[in-house]
């Protein structure tokens, strides 16, 4: 009998050789690069210092050499390359003649701990960009790769890129939807986190569309597409990000070209404080020189040039986590000097779909009934109030109303006839109706209806109205909010609109705008806000239609819904992914705080520059204290922007 051998072998532990481990290892090595080689830096830099004593002078210059090569190495390579490139010095090359010129004199240590913090705020630098980088590559990890095709009564995997409108495709519940489109068959939760910015899952059925990057949680849906892969409200929304990153703001602007001739007058001063002072004032060669190495160091503009870049990125990120996306630095800077605001009524202010707000019958005529009929007749017709009116009857008996609709006729502009069991019934405005029938029904309440802003539509049989139906297109339950907010910030609200003086005065008076212009052609929204900018100053422009580009455009900032048109989201500088209004509050207060801090920044770093350039010249300080006042300041002015990311 022989026994099991391997039973009494120990447990050997398996050697972890996960390549995908090994890699994000790497990966994030290499991300912190910076971070860690001004670390190593500064360790050498420490190490040195405390064992200077026990250390040859060979030793010990080698050390600092060491932590100048590791330390400087990404910043001299950034400043050479530039300088090449441009044919213009840059802050980084007055650090590197700084350092060497410290080490020049006999000044290693300064010279090293010139490199250390300056290589940590590079790398705090870096760290801003990266994390506005982040959100573009955690949206675009959102985008699913593959779909599940359905052709022929067959499934199969297909790359999304080679999607086409009009393909059916099956989405599982707990999967990202791949594509933009609109369920044909099923219903589920979907979490819309990654296009408005709200945590809450919306409940999508038949006929509803859905978004490319949302997920579908509790149920399995097919959906049809809509749009091509690469041209997707996700993939705009990534775009716009990329964009804003790229366009830089008019401080930023200024500033680089600043810089230039800054850097140029810096050198100018550093070489007539080496030899000036030794011949005007008697002193000695050696502290003119060490004297014009502190210039060198304190003059640069490392803060200042550190003001307003790492503030913008974090601004533009928070704001693109809370649904706001804005096309560059540039509008976002130039939100929080907006005085007005104008805004389109339809689909802006309110939600853009009538519905019905008010209903009263003939005493005569059975309530459900009559709304069954209107309701079976107007789901054959494809005129927009026509949907309001079924919705409604299929709010009202709980189910789509079952009737035999024979010989449906549409009277183009005014209503529209059927026949129900053999009996006409006619469905339209006061003028299809009748006028006197209108005026005689109820004391008149159609004109009462009609007076609040409101469209009439009534149901006639015979010669006898069955009841009336005032419609409405409801105001958003963000917009009032909003509005309040705007006008507590001192912003002014104007309403522009095509719709007629009764409808513009009832609903301008229910939001609650300073001021209304009703009956306003495309061109003459314009026009109106082109007399805003006259009478205000800067003007933004909200709206989400196709008319409405236009004055978005002129506007100095558009500002597009998220629901909105693609003319109105290509022509507008920012978009309100979650068509909600109260986040232009949130955004102008973004708006002014990153402008608040650009400017503490800037007084900041200029006020420590000429503190220190005063103080060189004076002899108070020495090359140590004028490291750490010009770096500090670097530093400080970048986590000063770094906030802006809560």
């Amino acid at each position: 009998m022989t026994s099991d051998s391997t039973a009494l072998q120990p447990e050997v532990p398996e050697q972890n050789n996960d390549p995908d481990r090994t890699v994000s290892l790497f990966a994030k090595i290499k991300e912190h690069g910076e971070l860690i080689a001004a670390l190593v830096s500064g360790a050498i830099i420490l190490s040195a210092w405390m064992m200077g004593d026990q250390l040859s002078q060979t030793l010990w210059v080698n050390l600092h050499l060491t932590a100048f090569v590791i330390g400087g190495y990404a910043k001299a390579k950034e400043g050479i390359t530039d300088t090449i490139r441009t044919k213009e010095l840059n802050v980084e090359m007055l650090m590197i003649f700084a350092a060497i010129g410290s080490a020049a004199i006999g000044y290693w240590t300064e010279g090293a701990i010139l490199i250390f913090i300056f290589a940590l705020s590079g790398a705090l630098e870096t760290y801003t960009m990266n994390k506005s980088n982040k959100e573009i590559a955690s949206l675009m990890d959102l985008q699913p790769e593959e779909a599940v095709l359905l052709k022929g009564g067959e499934e199969s995997i297909v790359p999304v890129k080679e999607l086409a409108v009009d393909d059916v495709i099956f989405v599982r519940a707990g999967e990202r939807i791949p594509a933009d489109g609109q369920i044909i068959k099923g219903a589920t939760s979907v979490d819309e986190s990654a296009i408005t910015g709200e945590s809450m899952p919306v409940r999508k059925a038949n006929k509803e569309d859905v978004y490319a990057g949302t997920v579908a949680l509790d149920g399995s849906i097919t959906v049809s597409i809509t749009t091509k892969p690469d041209d997707t409200l996700f993939q705009k929304i990534i775009q716009m990000v990329q964009n804003a990153q790229d366009e830089k703001s008019p401080s930023q602007l200024f500033i680089e070209k600043f810089e230039g001739k800054y850097v140029k007058a810096v050198l100018a001063a550093v070489a007539l404080t080496m030899v000036m002072p030794a011949l005007l004032f008697g002193w000695s060669w050696s502290d003119s020189i060490y004297r014009a190495m502190i210039l060198l160091v304190v003059a640069s503009p490392c803060a200042l040039v550190a003001s307003i870049m790492p503030a913008t990125l974090s601004a533009i990120s928070n704001s693109a986590r809370s649904g706001v996306l804005f096309k560059g630095g540039v509008h976002l800077e130039n939100l929080g000097h907006v005085h007005a605001i104008a805004f389109d009524k339809t689909g802006t202010l309110t939600n853009g779909k009538p519905v019905v707000t008010d209903a009263y019958f003939n005493k005569d005529f059975d309530r459900h009934k009559v709304i069954s009929i209107v309701a079976a007749i107007e789901k054959e017709s494809t005129h927009p109030l026509a949907a309001a009116l079924t919705s409604y009857g299929e709010d009202v008996l709980s189910a789509a109303p079952k009737m035999d609709v024979h010989h449906m006729t549409t009277v183009s502009g005014q209503g529209v006839f059927a026949y129900i069991d053999g009996q006409k019934w006619e469905i339209g405005g006061p003028g299809f109706i009748g006028k006197e029938l209108v005026e005689n029904f109820q004391d008149g309440i159609a004109a009462d209806l009609a007076s609040e802003g409101k469209t009439v539509v009534l149901a006639k049989t015979g010669n006898r109205i069955a009841g009336v139906f005032a419609l409405k297109d409801t105001v958003r339950n963000t917009t009032k909010r909003a509005i309040k907010q705007l006008k507590e910030q001192g912003i002014h609200t104007i309403m522009l609109t095509g719709d007629n003086e009764i409808t513009a005065r009832a609903v301008a008076e229910e939001v609650g705008v300073d001021r209304y212009i009703s009956n306003c052609l495309p061109g003459e929204k314009v026009e109106h806000v082109k007399e805003l900018m006259d009478e205000y100053g800067n003007v933004a422009m909200v709206g989400d239609g196709i008319n409405d580009a236009p004055a978005l455009a002129t506007a100095n900032i558009g500002v597009a819904m998220g629901e909105g048109t693609d003319v109105a989201l290509e022509t507008s500088d920012m978009v309100l992914m979650k068509n909600d209004l109260s986040r232009i509050t949130g955004a102008t207060s973004l708006s002014s705080r990153m402008n608040r801090v650009i400017k503490q920044n800037i007084v900041f770093s200029i006020a420590v520059i000429v503190v220190l350039i005063f103080s060189n010249f004076f002899q108070v300080i020495d090359l140590p204290l004028g490291v750490i006042g010009h770096e500090g300041s670097t530093i400080l002015v970048i986590l000063n922007g770094l906030r802006l990311l809560q």
